[in-house]
Protein backbone atom coordinates (compact mmCIF):
# COMPACT_ATOMS: atom_id res chain seq x y z
CA UNK A 1 0.00 0.00 0.00
CA UNK A 2 1.27 3.19 -0.79
CA UNK A 3 0.89 6.75 0.82
CA UNK A 4 0.14 10.20 -0.36
CA UNK A 5 -1.49 13.45 1.47
CA UNK A 6 -3.69 14.31 -1.30
CA UNK A 7 -4.92 11.79 -3.68
CA UNK A 8 -7.83 13.52 -6.41
CA UNK A 9 -10.31 10.55 -7.89
CA UNK A 10 -11.29 12.08 -11.93
CA UNK A 11 -8.48 14.42 -13.99
CA UNK A 12 -11.23 16.22 -15.43
CA UNK A 13 -11.50 20.08 -15.16
CA UNK A 14 -12.53 19.70 -11.14
CA UNK A 15 -9.63 17.35 -10.20
CA UNK A 16 -7.21 19.50 -12.38
CA UNK A 17 -8.29 22.78 -10.41
CA UNK A 18 -8.57 20.64 -7.19
CA UNK A 19 -4.69 20.02 -7.72
CA UNK A 20 -3.66 22.95 -8.82
CA UNK A 21 -5.57 24.59 -5.62
CA UNK A 22 -3.90 22.23 -3.34
CA UNK A 23 -0.23 22.85 -4.33
CA UNK A 24 -0.20 26.51 -4.61
CA UNK A 25 -2.62 26.54 -0.93
CA UNK A 26 0.72 24.39 0.06
CA UNK A 27 0.17 20.58 -0.20
CA UNK A 28 3.14 18.69 -2.13
CA UNK A 29 2.22 15.00 -1.86
CA UNK A 30 -0.71 14.66 -4.24
CA UNK A 31 -2.06 12.11 -6.76
CA UNK A 32 -4.14 12.57 -9.40
CA UNK A 33 -6.16 9.41 -10.74
CA UNK A 34 -7.85 8.86 -13.94
CA UNK A 35 -10.00 6.35 -15.53
CA UNK A 36 -9.04 7.49 -18.83
CA UNK A 37 -5.77 7.56 -21.12
CA UNK A 38 -5.64 11.13 -21.11
CA UNK A 39 -6.12 13.68 -18.98
CA UNK A 40 -9.50 16.83 -19.31
CA UNK A 41 -12.29 14.51 -19.17
CA UNK A 42 -15.63 16.00 -21.09
CA UNK A 43 -13.41 18.69 -22.21
CA UNK A 44 -11.40 16.62 -24.65
CA UNK A 45 -14.55 16.32 -26.79
CA UNK A 46 -16.19 19.40 -26.44
CA UNK A 47 -14.68 21.33 -29.46
CA UNK A 48 -17.01 24.06 -29.71
CA UNK A 49 -15.92 27.64 -28.19
CA UNK A 50 -17.64 29.40 -24.91
CA UNK A 51 -15.16 28.36 -22.24
CA UNK A 52 -13.31 30.41 -20.18
CA UNK A 53 -14.71 33.72 -20.36
CA UNK A 54 -15.09 34.01 -16.35
CA UNK A 55 -11.36 32.37 -15.97
CA UNK A 56 -9.10 33.63 -18.65
CA UNK A 57 -12.02 36.04 -20.53
CA UNK A 58 -11.18 34.85 -23.89
CA UNK A 59 -13.26 32.31 -25.44
CA UNK A 60 -11.27 28.81 -25.83
CA UNK A 61 -12.98 25.63 -26.91
CA UNK A 62 -12.72 22.47 -24.87
CA UNK A 63 -9.43 21.05 -25.18
CA UNK A 64 -7.62 24.78 -25.14
CA UNK A 65 -9.45 25.12 -22.04
CA UNK A 66 -8.34 22.28 -20.35
CA UNK A 67 -4.77 22.29 -22.29
CA UNK A 68 -4.23 25.34 -20.00
CA UNK A 69 -5.04 23.42 -16.47
CA UNK A 70 -2.99 20.44 -17.80
CA UNK A 71 0.00 22.41 -18.49
CA UNK A 72 -0.20 24.37 -15.15
CA UNK A 73 -0.34 20.70 -13.30
CA UNK A 74 2.61 19.43 -15.00
CA UNK A 75 4.51 22.83 -14.43
CA UNK A 76 3.61 22.08 -10.45
CA UNK A 77 5.28 18.67 -11.31
CA UNK A 78 1.83 16.96 -9.87
CA UNK A 79 1.72 13.15 -10.78
CA UNK A 80 -1.34 12.40 -13.12
CA UNK A 81 -1.82 8.21 -13.02
CA UNK A 82 -4.10 7.96 -16.11
CA UNK A 83 -5.89 4.40 -17.30
CA UNK A 84 -6.43 3.93 -13.69
CA UNK A 85 -10.21 3.10 -12.43
CA UNK A 86 -11.05 3.64 -8.29
CA UNK A 87 -12.99 0.88 -7.40
CA UNK A 88 -14.06 1.86 -3.84
CA UNK A 89 -13.09 4.10 -1.34
CA UNK A 90 -12.86 3.13 2.20
CA UNK A 91 -14.20 5.57 5.27
CA UNK A 92 -10.69 5.36 6.48
CA UNK A 93 -9.81 6.97 2.83
CA UNK A 94 -8.29 3.74 1.31
CA UNK A 95 -8.66 3.85 -2.07
CA UNK A 96 -8.45 0.18 -3.87
CA UNK A 97 -7.66 0.76 -7.70
CA UNK A 98 -6.45 -1.19 -10.55
CA UNK A 99 -4.55 -0.50 -13.97
CA UNK A 100 -2.33 -1.79 -16.75
CA UNK A 101 0.40 -0.87 -15.49
CA UNK A 102 0.32 -1.29 -11.73
CA UNK A 103 -2.35 -4.12 -11.56
CA UNK A 104 -4.34 -3.93 -8.09
CA UNK A 105 -3.33 -1.69 -5.69
CA UNK A 106 -4.10 0.05 -2.63
CA UNK A 107 -3.61 3.81 -1.60
CA UNK A 108 -4.15 5.24 1.69
CA UNK A 109 -4.60 9.49 1.37
CA UNK A 110 -4.47 11.71 4.05
CA UNK A 111 -7.41 13.48 2.14
CA UNK A 112 -9.36 12.50 -0.87
CA UNK A 113 -11.36 15.25 -3.35
CA UNK A 114 -13.84 13.64 -5.17
CA UNK A 115 -13.82 14.89 -9.00
CA UNK A 116 -15.80 11.89 -10.77
CA UNK A 117 -18.19 13.90 -12.79
CA UNK A 118 -21.39 12.87 -13.82
CA UNK A 119 -23.48 10.64 -16.39
CA UNK A 120 -26.02 11.23 -18.79
CA UNK A 121 -29.38 9.99 -17.89
CA UNK A 122 -29.87 7.06 -19.67
CA UNK A 123 -33.01 5.51 -22.32
CA UNK A 124 -34.04 3.05 -19.77
CA UNK A 125 -35.21 6.21 -16.95
CA UNK A 126 -37.70 6.93 -19.83
CA UNK A 127 -40.07 4.12 -20.11
CA UNK A 128 -40.43 4.61 -24.02
CA UNK A 129 -41.67 1.64 -25.78
CA UNK A 130 -40.54 0.19 -28.74
CA UNK A 131 -37.57 -1.88 -30.00
CA UNK A 132 -33.99 -1.49 -29.70
CA UNK A 133 -32.54 -0.74 -33.19
CA UNK A 134 -29.60 0.90 -34.12
CA UNK A 135 -29.32 4.87 -34.00
CA UNK A 136 -30.26 5.58 -30.28
CA UNK A 137 -26.65 6.97 -28.44
CA UNK A 138 -27.13 9.54 -25.50
CA UNK A 139 -26.23 13.00 -26.93
CA UNK A 140 -22.40 12.67 -25.00
CA UNK A 141 -22.38 9.64 -26.53
CA UNK A 142 -22.80 10.83 -30.00
CA UNK A 143 -20.46 14.24 -29.17
CA UNK A 144 -17.44 11.86 -28.51
CA UNK A 145 -18.32 9.65 -31.48
CA UNK A 146 -18.01 12.63 -34.06
CA UNK A 147 -15.24 14.65 -32.57
CA UNK A 148 -12.93 12.27 -30.82
CA UNK A 149 -13.50 8.77 -33.19
CA UNK A 150 -14.69 10.62 -36.41
CA UNK A 151 -18.05 8.66 -36.87
CA UNK A 152 -20.62 9.74 -37.78
CA UNK A 153 -23.64 8.66 -35.98
CA UNK A 154 -26.86 9.61 -38.59
CA UNK A 155 -28.11 11.66 -41.40
CA UNK A 156 -31.73 12.39 -40.14
CA UNK A 157 -31.98 13.38 -36.92
CA UNK A 158 -34.28 14.31 -33.42
CA UNK A 159 -33.34 15.08 -30.93
CA UNK A 160 -35.16 14.19 -27.18
CA UNK A 161 -34.51 16.51 -24.42
CA UNK A 162 -32.97 20.29 -24.98
CA UNK A 163 -29.95 19.87 -22.44
CA UNK A 164 -26.93 21.61 -22.83
CA UNK A 165 -24.95 18.76 -24.64
CA UNK A 166 -28.26 18.22 -26.71
CA UNK A 167 -28.54 21.78 -28.32
CA UNK A 168 -24.90 21.72 -29.18
CA UNK A 169 -25.31 18.61 -30.65
CA UNK A 170 -27.98 19.82 -32.73
CA UNK A 171 -25.93 22.37 -34.23
CA UNK A 172 -22.91 20.09 -34.54
CA UNK A 173 -24.64 17.33 -36.30
CA UNK A 174 -25.82 20.59 -38.68
CA UNK A 175 -22.22 21.67 -39.90
CA UNK A 176 -21.32 18.00 -40.56
CA UNK A 177 -24.47 17.77 -43.21
CA UNK A 178 -27.60 15.91 -41.29
CA UNK A 179 -30.82 17.35 -41.03
CA UNK A 180 -32.22 17.68 -37.59
CA UNK A 181 -35.32 17.73 -37.78
CA UNK A 182 -36.56 19.07 -34.15
CA UNK A 183 -35.75 18.98 -30.30
CA UNK A 184 -38.46 18.55 -28.04
CA UNK A 185 -38.89 19.25 -24.50
CA UNK A 186 -41.54 18.16 -22.04
CA UNK A 187 -41.35 21.47 -20.35
CA UNK A 188 -42.66 24.99 -21.52
CA UNK A 189 -39.05 26.12 -22.18
CA UNK A 190 -35.27 24.71 -22.78
CA UNK A 191 -33.08 23.21 -20.25
CA UNK A 192 -30.32 24.68 -21.49
CA UNK A 193 -28.72 27.84 -21.31
CA UNK A 194 -30.60 30.62 -23.15
CA UNK A 195 -27.55 31.23 -25.30
CA UNK A 196 -27.52 27.93 -26.79
CA UNK A 197 -30.96 27.63 -27.64
CA UNK A 198 -29.99 30.92 -29.95
CA UNK A 199 -26.93 29.61 -30.85
CA UNK A 200 -27.38 26.29 -31.75
CA UNK A 201 -31.15 26.01 -32.64
CA UNK A 202 -32.12 29.37 -33.75
CA UNK A 203 -29.57 30.85 -36.01
CA UNK A 204 -29.85 27.18 -37.39
CA UNK A 205 -34.09 26.95 -38.24
CA UNK A 206 -33.95 24.30 -36.01
CA UNK A 207 -37.34 24.03 -33.94
CA UNK A 208 -38.03 23.42 -30.01
CA UNK A 209 -41.31 22.06 -29.42
CA UNK A 210 -41.96 22.53 -26.07
CA UNK A 211 -44.32 20.61 -23.97
CA UNK A 212 -43.58 17.87 -26.57
CA UNK A 213 -41.96 14.07 -26.08
CA UNK A 214 -40.77 11.36 -28.04
CA UNK A 215 -43.89 8.21 -26.88
CA UNK A 216 -42.84 5.74 -29.20
CA UNK A 217 -39.86 4.33 -31.03
CA UNK A 218 -40.19 2.65 -34.12
CA UNK A 219 -37.93 0.49 -36.00
CA UNK A 220 -36.15 -3.09 -35.84
CA UNK A 221 -32.64 -3.25 -37.18
CA UNK A 222 -32.10 0.58 -37.76
CA UNK A 223 -34.26 3.14 -36.08
CA UNK A 224 -37.41 5.06 -38.75
CA UNK A 225 -38.61 7.42 -36.72
CA UNK A 226 -40.30 8.17 -33.92
CA UNK A 227 -43.76 9.26 -32.76
CA UNK A 228 -43.69 12.60 -31.02
CA UNK A 229 -46.88 13.84 -28.73
CA UNK A 230 -47.52 17.04 -26.95
CA UNK A 231 -47.79 16.95 -23.09
CA UNK A 232 -50.22 18.54 -20.79
CA UNK A 233 -49.52 20.43 -17.47
CA UNK A 234 -49.27 17.16 -15.58
CA UNK A 235 -46.11 16.39 -18.07
CA UNK A 236 -48.43 13.32 -19.43
CA UNK A 237 -49.01 12.41 -23.06
CA UNK A 238 -52.07 13.78 -24.49
CA UNK A 239 -53.89 11.13 -26.49
CA UNK A 240 -54.79 12.68 -29.84
CA UNK A 241 -51.76 14.94 -30.29
CA UNK A 242 -49.34 11.99 -31.82
CA UNK A 243 -47.11 13.19 -34.73
CA UNK A 244 -44.58 10.72 -36.85
CA UNK A 245 -41.18 11.73 -37.69
CA UNK A 246 -39.41 10.21 -39.67
CA UNK A 247 -35.51 9.82 -38.29
CA UNK A 248 -32.68 7.00 -38.28
CA UNK A 249 -30.74 8.65 -35.01
CA UNK A 250 -32.19 9.62 -31.99
CA UNK A 251 -30.59 11.63 -29.59
CA UNK A 252 -31.19 11.53 -25.53
CA UNK A 253 -30.36 15.34 -23.76
CA UNK A 254 -32.45 14.67 -20.70
CA UNK A 255 -30.22 15.32 -17.97
CA UNK A 256 -27.31 14.51 -15.89
CA UNK A 257 -26.55 12.28 -13.07
CA UNK A 258 -23.23 13.13 -10.62
CA UNK A 259 -21.33 10.05 -10.31
CA UNK A 260 -21.68 9.40 -6.69
CA UNK A 261 -21.44 5.49 -6.10
CA UNK A 262 -17.80 5.80 -5.03
CA UNK A 263 -18.84 8.43 -2.20
CA UNK A 264 -21.44 6.03 -0.81
CA UNK A 265 -19.28 3.50 -1.05
CA UNK A 266 -16.87 5.94 1.72
CA UNK A 267 -20.20 6.97 3.08
CA UNK A 268 -20.83 9.88 2.49
CA UNK A 269 -23.98 11.90 3.28
CA UNK A 270 -25.97 12.20 -0.45
CA UNK A 271 -28.38 15.36 -0.90
CA UNK A 272 -31.42 13.97 -1.87
CA UNK A 273 -32.13 16.54 -4.87
CA UNK A 274 -28.94 17.24 -6.22
CA UNK A 275 -27.52 13.65 -6.19
CA UNK A 276 -24.23 14.38 -4.70
CA UNK A 277 -22.74 14.83 -1.34
CA UNK A 278 -23.95 17.12 1.14
CA UNK A 279 -21.12 19.77 2.12
CA UNK A 280 -20.23 22.61 3.90
CA UNK A 281 -18.38 25.93 3.23
CA UNK A 282 -15.12 24.12 2.77
CA UNK A 283 -16.49 21.54 0.42
CA UNK A 284 -16.23 18.84 3.12
CA UNK A 285 -18.27 16.19 3.08
CA UNK A 286 -19.56 14.19 5.95
CA UNK A 287 -17.23 11.56 6.18
CA UNK A 288 -14.00 13.50 8.00
CA UNK A 289 -11.18 14.24 4.79
CA UNK A 290 -13.51 13.90 2.13
CA UNK A 291 -14.15 16.57 -0.03
CA UNK A 292 -16.38 16.67 -3.70
CA UNK A 293 -16.28 19.43 -5.97
CA UNK A 294 -17.43 20.01 -9.82
CA UNK A 295 -20.32 17.57 -11.36
CA UNK A 296 -20.13 15.09 -8.77
CA UNK A 297 -21.11 17.53 -6.28
CA UNK A 298 -23.86 19.22 -8.45
CA UNK A 299 -24.51 19.73 -12.10
CA UNK A 300 -23.05 23.51 -13.24
CA UNK A 301 -24.05 25.49 -16.13
CA UNK A 302 -20.16 26.28 -16.83
CA UNK A 303 -16.73 25.15 -16.43
CA UNK A 304 -15.38 27.96 -15.04
CA UNK A 305 -17.77 28.02 -11.97
CA UNK A 306 -16.35 23.83 -11.80
CA UNK A 307 -12.64 25.68 -11.81
CA UNK A 308 -13.23 28.07 -9.35
CA UNK A 309 -15.27 25.39 -6.85
CA UNK A 310 -12.39 23.17 -7.45
CA UNK A 311 -9.64 25.45 -6.60
CA UNK A 312 -11.76 26.01 -3.10
CA UNK A 313 -11.89 22.28 -2.25
CA UNK A 314 -7.80 21.71 -2.80
CA UNK A 315 -7.31 24.38 -0.93
CA UNK A 316 -9.09 23.23 2.08
CA UNK A 317 -8.08 19.84 1.82
CA UNK A 318 -4.56 21.32 2.02
CA UNK A 319 -4.86 22.51 5.20
CA UNK A 320 -7.07 19.39 6.35
CA UNK A 321 -3.66 17.37 5.89
CA UNK A 322 -1.67 19.78 7.69
CA UNK A 323 -3.67 19.37 10.84
CA UNK A 324 -5.44 23.06 11.02
CA UNK A 325 -8.21 24.52 12.70
CA UNK A 326 -10.87 24.64 9.97
CA UNK A 327 -14.13 24.43 11.85
CA UNK A 328 -15.09 25.42 15.30
CA UNK A 329 -17.55 23.13 14.84
CA UNK A 330 -21.07 25.29 15.01
CA UNK A 331 -23.17 25.00 11.96
CA UNK A 332 -25.52 27.07 10.18
CA UNK A 333 -27.85 24.94 7.72
CA UNK A 334 -28.65 26.70 4.46
CA UNK A 335 -31.68 25.48 2.25
CA UNK A 336 -34.25 26.08 -0.84
CA UNK A 337 -38.07 27.00 -0.51
CA UNK A 338 -40.46 27.81 -2.46
CA UNK A 339 -39.16 27.43 -5.96
CA UNK A 340 -35.03 27.14 -4.52
CA UNK A 341 -35.21 23.37 -5.06
CA UNK A 342 -31.35 22.73 -2.99
CA UNK A 343 -28.37 25.18 -2.33
CA UNK A 344 -24.65 24.51 -2.41
CA UNK A 345 -23.01 24.31 0.39
CA UNK A 346 -25.89 22.87 2.45
CA UNK A 347 -24.35 24.04 5.42
CA UNK A 348 -21.56 26.58 7.03
CA UNK A 349 -19.31 28.12 9.64
CA UNK A 350 -20.29 31.26 10.53
CA UNK A 351 -16.75 30.95 12.67
CA UNK A 352 -14.59 30.24 9.77
CA UNK A 353 -16.24 30.81 6.49
CA UNK A 354 -15.02 33.61 4.34
CA UNK A 355 -16.34 37.03 4.30
CA UNK A 356 -17.98 36.26 1.32
CA UNK A 357 -18.89 33.26 0.15
CA UNK A 358 -20.87 32.53 -3.17
CA UNK A 359 -23.84 29.97 -2.57
CA UNK A 360 -24.98 28.52 -6.01
CA UNK A 361 -28.31 27.10 -6.62
CA UNK A 362 -30.91 26.39 -8.69
CA UNK A 363 -34.85 27.36 -9.32
CA UNK A 364 -37.78 24.46 -9.51
CA UNK A 365 -40.13 26.55 -12.65
CA UNK A 366 -39.60 29.61 -15.06
CA UNK A 367 -40.00 32.67 -13.17
CA UNK A 368 -40.47 35.79 -14.59
CA UNK A 369 -40.13 39.57 -12.75
CA UNK A 370 -39.69 37.71 -9.47
CA UNK A 371 -37.28 38.16 -6.14
CA UNK A 372 -34.74 36.00 -4.99
CA UNK A 373 -34.70 36.62 -1.31
CA UNK A 374 -32.59 35.29 1.58
CA UNK A 375 -33.95 34.74 4.81
CA UNK A 376 -31.62 34.44 8.65
CA UNK A 377 -33.77 32.74 11.20
CA UNK A 378 -36.69 34.01 9.61
CA UNK A 379 -35.58 37.08 9.23
CA UNK A 380 -35.60 38.80 5.42
CA UNK A 381 -31.68 39.89 5.05
CA UNK A 382 -31.85 40.18 1.11
CA UNK A 383 -34.37 40.87 -1.57
CA UNK A 384 -33.61 41.24 -5.47
CA UNK A 385 -35.63 41.78 -8.47
CA UNK A 386 -35.01 38.91 -11.40
CA UNK A 387 -35.71 39.34 -14.96
CA UNK A 388 -35.77 35.71 -15.08
CA UNK A 389 -35.13 32.41 -13.39
CA UNK A 390 -34.88 29.07 -15.00
CA UNK A 391 -34.01 25.66 -13.93
CA UNK A 392 -31.39 25.85 -16.59
CA UNK A 393 -29.43 28.22 -15.14
CA UNK A 394 -27.94 28.33 -11.97
CA UNK A 395 -27.91 30.99 -9.79
CA UNK A 396 -25.63 32.64 -7.05
CA UNK A 397 -26.36 34.21 -4.29
CA UNK A 398 -22.97 36.41 -2.46
CA UNK A 399 -23.66 35.07 1.33
CA UNK A 400 -21.89 37.91 3.78
CA UNK A 401 -20.32 36.46 7.40
CA UNK A 402 -22.16 39.94 8.44
CA UNK A 403 -25.18 38.37 7.65
CA UNK A 404 -25.26 35.70 10.44
CA UNK A 405 -24.43 37.75 13.41
CA UNK A 406 -23.72 35.39 16.49
CA UNK A 407 -26.41 32.91 17.19
CA UNK A 408 -27.51 32.31 13.60
CA UNK A 409 -29.21 28.67 12.80
CA UNK A 410 -30.69 28.26 9.22
CA UNK A 411 -30.44 30.80 6.32
CA UNK A 412 -33.67 29.54 3.47
CA UNK A 413 -33.35 31.19 -0.12
CA UNK A 414 -36.74 31.46 -1.49
CA UNK A 415 -38.50 33.05 -4.55
CA UNK A 416 -40.80 35.41 -4.30
CA UNK A 417 -43.53 37.66 -6.10
CA UNK A 418 -42.71 41.08 -4.65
Amino acid sequence: MTTHDIVIVGAGPAGLAAAIGAREAGAQDILLLERDGEPGGILNQCIHNGFGLHTFNEELTGPEYARRYIDRVNELGIPIQTGTTVLDISPDRVLTCTSRENGFEQIRAGAVILCMGCRERPRGAMDIPGSRPAGIYSAGTAQRLMNIDGFMPGKEVFIMGSGNIGLIMARRLTLEGAVVKGVCNRSAYSSGLKRNVVQCLDDFGIPLMVRHTVTEIHGRDRLEGVTVSEVGEDKKPIPGTEQYISCDTLLFSVGLLPENELSEQAGVELDAVTGGPTVDDRLATSVPGVFACGNVLHVHDLVDFVSEEAARAGAAAARFVRGETVSSGRRVSLRGRNGVRYSVPQSVDPDTMPEELTVRFRVADQYLGCYLSCYVDGVRVSHKKKRIMTPGEMEAFVLRREMLGNDAREVVFCVEEA
